[in-house]
């Protein structure tokens, strides 16, 4: 039987494949074989796979009819395995950075990346689109200092627009948790600080939202669960919210994910499904969904995320806002749930670059002693020199660049075509090989790491209190061996040569964000999740280097589907290139923003009423 004899591929040595325009090698598109699953299917699916013979049975067939046998688990490779997405450091001296020192303090390297913004004026900032602007960092901070507004009343503002979006008809579950008295409280000592004239940054009082699945107090950690708080207190901030806290920050509570993380929906039965702030019968993407949604929402100019596979970018992308996500290892992850350590970073979901630019600015500040000895300094982007980045080359693979839907196919062609005519910038066509297999292999790490370090919880835990379609994911992680995992190993050292050669000759590698807009919610996957692995593997299509191999990433929004939904461009760039990142991303911003829409669910926190 030629099930149970699962051959795998013979990979060449990875210096020995061509990269070039006019390549050989094949691009395989992904071989998803899996019905779309909800309801009562979903609940009979994650029954068969928990029962000892034919649970095991049934993984085996469904690992091998989607090539992870043949493409990781049997394949001979001759690299070998690399386990962290490490990188050397190097720091170059330009006109177009400016070096900053890692001793300064929260506040002053807030200070630092505010003083490398252009000089808007409220009136040429009006002028871009007089029918919709989003209120940014910068707006809550000239609000606060000239006092049309204080912190108090912005506070009052969010949480009756919270109120109001949580009870039909909106239904938006934005929050896991959020609490009015910690927030009132926040807002009085930072209205306090105004009225004194010491505010701590242009970051104080400004509504910032988390994750679940960062610890930041007086919150639990729920990880999207219904449980996991209760086996895992949360003791303490996590680095990147003490950061933001230090810069004054009004710290507004903990948003909605998918359960665990493992999914790209964003749908959560325990928790309610956060909606989409252009289309509330469409999902936001995951995992990280509330904190898209609030900052397309306007209840927040900028919120964290966390980003293992996509999950930062990939809502970012399907709610019309910025997602950054920065190199590994350049944001501390201490206060991270550690679900997935070699892939999983922190990010950065904001309404415009320059947002994302300054919650980056503040949560990179210090990391942890044991992490310094491998970190460059860090690089701010120049966004006012009177000399913008001059010389950029933007590596595009076609084949995987145009492999997702004819809506974002000419959408993202027509922004980068814009983007490279606008700036006199040129294009480089490349060969990335194996990208499929890069998706399998990160997939077979992230399970890997997600069923290791639940493990312990899980041999406590009643199965009934997981959500069904997370039932199905923690059966499937469970699955992989040591073997498997070893193998995925190093094919991320073969990713990581591949990446680093074409890197050598461009700045960034350019894609779509995502391969479908936002998909509609299903009323029968509310209570048991969805198993939708397609749309799944469009949408994590183009996300998996900068998770699997450590590399800095952004999406921008550049335009609609015919729908009217949100498409982002993503620009992939080098080891510690974020500055680059912000610089090109500003350049396609500045482009696209003027014809920026408003969502369909959408609060004014700042307009005088």
């Amino acid at each position: 039987m030629g099930l149970f004899n699962s051959c795998g591929v013979a990979y060449k040595p990875a210096k020995d494949v061509d990269l070039s325009p006019t390549s050989s090698e094949f691009y395989l598109k992904a071989n998803v074989k899996a019905p779309l699953m909800i309801g009562v299917v979903v609940k009979i699916f994650a029954w068969v796979l928990e029962m000892r013979i034919l649970g095991k049975l049934l993984l085996y067939v469904l690992k091998a009819n989607n090539l992870i046998y043949k493409l990781v688990g049997n394949a001979e490779i001759e690299e070998s395995p690399v386990f962290f997405p490490s990188h050397p450091v190097e720091e170059k001296e330009s006109e177009e950075v400016k070096l900053i020192d890692l001793d300064l303090s929260e506040t002053e390297q807030v200070q630092e990346a505010v003083s490398c913004l252009p000089a808007w004026s409220e009136r040429e900032v009006n002028s871009l689109n007089p029918s919709f602007h989003r209120w940014t960092i910068m707006d809550y901070s000239r609000a606060y200092h000239s006092k049309k507004t204080t912190p108090l009343t912005v506070a009052e503002r969010f949480i009756a627009a919270v109120s109001e979006s949580s009870k039909p008809p909106f239904n938006m579950s934005f929050f896991i948790n959020y609490d009015v008295e910690d927030i009132m409280k926040q807002a009085a000592e930072s209205t306090k600080r105004y009225e004194l004239g010491k505010p701590l940054s242009v970051l104080d009082g400004v509504p910032i939202a988390v994750k679940d699945e960062i610890d930041c107090l007086p919150y639990p950690t729920t990880g999207g669960t219904s449980w996991l708080h209760k086996l895992r207190p949360c003791t303490g901030d996590a680095s990147c919210v003490k950061y933001l806290r230090l810069s004054g920050a009004l710290i507004v509570g903990k948003t909605n994910m998918h359960e665990l993380g493992i999914g790209t929906s964003g749908i959560n039965p325990h928790h309610g499904t956060t909606r989409n702030p252009y289309n509330s019968s469409r999902i936001c993407g995951g995992s990280s969904s509330g904190s898209a949604a609030v900052v397309a929402a306007g209840l927040c100019p900028a919120a964290l995320g966390v980003d293992g596979g996509g999950s930062v970018r990939i809502p970012a992308s399907l709610c019309g806002v910025v997602g950054l996500k920065p190199t590994f290892g350049r944001v501390p992850h201490s206060g991270v749930l550690p679900l997935n350590w070699t892939v999983g970073m922190v990010g950065i979901l904001a309404g415009t670059i320059e947002d994302a630019f300054i919650v980056y600015a503040a949560i990179s500040s210090k990391l942890p002693s044991h992490q310094n000895t491998a970190l460059p300094k860090l690089c701010f982007p120049v966004l006012n020199s009177s000399r913008p980045i001059s010389s950029v080359t933007l590596a595009k693979y076609s084949e995987w660049f145009n492999d997702c839907s004819d809506d974002i196919r000419v959408c993202c062609s027509n922004a980068m075509d814009k983007l490279q005519k606008h700036n006199g910038w040129k294009s480089v066509e490349v060969t990335i090989p194996e990208i499929e297999v890069m998706r399998l292999a990160h997939y077979s790490t992230i399970a890997s790491e997600c069923s290791t370090s639940l493990s312990s919880y899980l041999e406590k835990l009643d199965s009934s209190q997981l959500g069904w379609d997370a039932r199905v994911a923690l059966a499937v992680y469970g699955s992989f061996s040591s073997k498997e995992y070893i193998k995925a190993q190093k094919i991320r050292n073969r990713q990581m040569y591949f990446h680093r050669k074409i890197l050598a000759h461009a700045d960034v590698i350019v894609s779509p964000t995502t391969g479908v807009t936002a998909y509609p919610i299903l009323n029968g996957a509310l209570k048991t999740g969805e198993l939708d692995y397609i749309n799944g593997a469009a949408l994590v299509r183009y996300s998996i280097a900068g998770n699997f191999l450590g590399l800095p990433a952004v999406t921008v929004p550049v335009g609609y589907d015919k729908t009217g939904l949100p498409i982002g461009l993503q620009f992939i760039g080098r080891p510690w290139s974020e500055a680059t990142l912000i610089h090109i991303a500003c350049a396609m911003q500045a482009l696209c923003i003027g014809d920026y829409k408003r969502p369909q669910v959408f609060h004014d926190l700042l307009s005088e009423k």
